[in-house]
């Protein structure tokens, strides 16, 4: 499909500071879809999906408000790669679906955006087909120490849970070797994001660069 938009996909494993990686492209303009938000969306309440999750594994799987409880299914998903792989079968698609139109520059909400690329933000860029929605990959590198530390911090799983999570997403190594660009956000912490702003910018001129010149 010829886009007159690039698209670059950013991945990077569970606490490696996807989103702060997107809000610092965003201070430059650029137009973000992240996938764990879109994920979020296509299982709201009332939507089909949600009713195919409830009918596979139970009302427990649901919290007394109707919303999905999050924590019960990645409890569930995790320690059975059987169920796991049902859901990807019935969410993948509804989320490729829907990362499409937010991605396209088409849309209403983008139809005076000038900049050359946007942004796909995805934990599965590279385990999905969503890499064939992308131009190029910039991978947020981090030990998987960190990763489980942040994680931890932030989330309410334990460490075995983080760990399973990681276990389940493509290996570190694997992973920078689909990257174009690679992005080294092991020493940021919530009050010095300088680095990873320096990086981005740079990341961001290279790309206006990149991606004016084939126009």
């Amino acid at each position: 499909m010829k886009r007159s938009v690039k698209v670059v996909g950013l991945t990077g494993g569970i606490g490696s500071g996807k989103s702060t990686i997107a809000r610092l492209f965003a201070e430059h303009g650029v137009h973000w879809v992240d996938a764990d938000d879109v994920a979020r969306e296509v299982v709201e309440p009332g939507t089909p999906a949600l009713k195919a999750i409830a009918r596979h594994f139970g009302e427990r799987i649901l919290l007394d408000s109707g919303a999905l409880d999050r924590a019960e299914l990645r409890s569930l998903i995790f320690q059975d790669e059987q169920q796991r792989q049902w859901l990807e079968a019935l969410l993948h698609p509804l989320i490729r679906e829907s990362i499409l139109a937010q991605l396209h520059p088409g849309g209403t909400h983008l139809s005076d955006y000038r900049l050359p690329y946007t942004l796909l933000v995805s934990p599965l860029l590279l385990e999905t087909d969503q890499h064939e929605l992308v131009d190029r990959i910039v991978v947020i590198d981090v030990p998987v120490d960190v990763q489980i530390a942040r994680a931890v911090a932030r989330d309410t799983n334990t460490r075995e849970q983080i760990q399973r999570i990681i276990n389940a997403q493509m290996s570190r190594e694997e992973r920078l070797k689909h990257a174009d660009y690679i992005i080294d956000n092991a020493s940021a912490t919530a009050n010095d994001e300088n680095s990873a702003k320096a990086q981005v910018a740079a990341l961001h001129d290279q790309l206006l660069a990149e991606f004016q010149r084939i126009r």
